[in-house]
């Protein structure tokens, strides 16, 4: 059995991390940390876990990981995972980071974007994006993954294939993106408070994301050309679930049947990844609680424009879900294993 840990373990990552990886027949949770909560049981914290994970968190110790742990899940938050991870990689030989603080190559992109200076610049060079459908050979050897986003991890799976087959002008790209309130996190603030978000729909963040620079980069790797896009992201009055809609200008005449064709293929292998064909669109509550994302697309031939639609469970498939997926395909397991939700 494999002997992991999550550091960070009662935010919502952390606590799906907990539910999927308890089905998971392959590894073992040794260690759990909460600076907030600990002391406590895991049970006390999560009810739905009474009598099926009451062990008790600590602090983060890095003694204890490197005494009790293999692995590490790292669901700390932006800013606080950059002081962390240096010493859990002392620890341990692998550690897979859910917040964002090793996604970006380069480190001045997290003071203009995130708001701080990056403190572990050095590893950010060995830092492999933890994408499975973009990354798969390089997350195999990886000793630091960078979990994707769940933004970006919804936009990059519904732009690859048309960045790969050269479809589209790069100039053009414009996403429309949906959350629900979940993706804000656990801690407290005061514009996700229900009667602030209840019977409501906003946007926020626009032009200033920290997600931008994110889908930027992999986007550009993908086209081989720098690309600069549109992403405008939008609070939705639900607990989970993002969808994307995302408007591409064509660069060739092409028929429907041939885009799904070049998406159906691009994909073929893929476990998580699900083509939907006309009639049926991507809805959030059919990807709910599981790993998947749900993609569909439509031809504006008036427009000459391509329209992409794809759904994940921003806490799956944008966190949990997907760190575990990686950590299969690190241990050379099948990338299903735990996540057949």
């Amino acid at each position: 059995m494999l002997r992991v840990g999550i550091v960070g373990a009662t935010g919502y990552a952390g606590k799906e991390l907990v539910r999927i990886l308890l089905r998971h027949s392959k590894v073992q949770i040794t260690t759990i940390t909460s600076e907030s909560y600990a002391g406590s049981s895991f049970g006390a914290v999560y009810p739905e876990f009474r009598g099926l994970f009451d062990y008790v968190l600590s602090r983060f110790d890095q003694e204890e990981l490197k005494a009790k742990t293999d692995l590490v899940f790292s669901a700390l938050p932006h800013g606080l995972s950059q002081e962390k991870v240096p010493l859990m990689l002392s620890a341990v030989e692998k550690v897979i980071d859910l917040s964002g603080d090793f996604r970006l190559s380069d480190a001045s992109l997290y003071e203009e974007w995130y708001g701080y200076k990056h403190q572990a610049k050095e590893l950010l060079a060995d830092s492999v994006y933890g994408l499975p459908e973009l990354n798969k050979e390089k997350i195999k050897t990886a000793k630091l993954i960078a979990n994707p986003g769940c933004y970006p991890t919804a936009a990059l799976l519904a732009l690859l294939p048309a960045l790969k087959n050269k479809l589209i002008d790069l100039t053009s790209i414009i996403i429309d993106a949906k959350s629900g309130v979940s993706g804000a996190g656990r801690t407290a603030k005061i514009s996700f408070h229900f009667p602030e978000c209840n019977e409501n729909l906003k946007a926020y963040r626009l032009g200033k994301h920290q997600h931008v620079p994110e889908i930027e980069e992999q986007a550009t790797i993908m086209a081989g050309e720098n690309i600069i896009l549109n992403f405008t992201p939008h609070l939705i009055p639900m607990t989970r679930g993002i969808l994307n809609t995302i408007y591409l200008r064509l660069t060739e005449n092409i028929n429907q049947d041939k885009i799904f064709s070049l998406y159906s293929e691009y994909y073929s292998k893929e476990s998580f990844v699900r083509i939907l064909f006309p009639p049926e669109l991507p809805e959030t509550r059919y990807v709910t609680g599981t790993n998947f994302c749900d993609i569909s697309l439509r031809l504006d031939i008036r427009n000459n424009m391509l329209i992409v639609v794809s759904v994940i469970d921003n806490l799956v498939k944008g966190a949990a879900g997907q760190a575990v997926q990686n950590m299969n395909i690190l241990q050379g397991w099948p990338e299903e294993e735990g996540l057949i939700l």
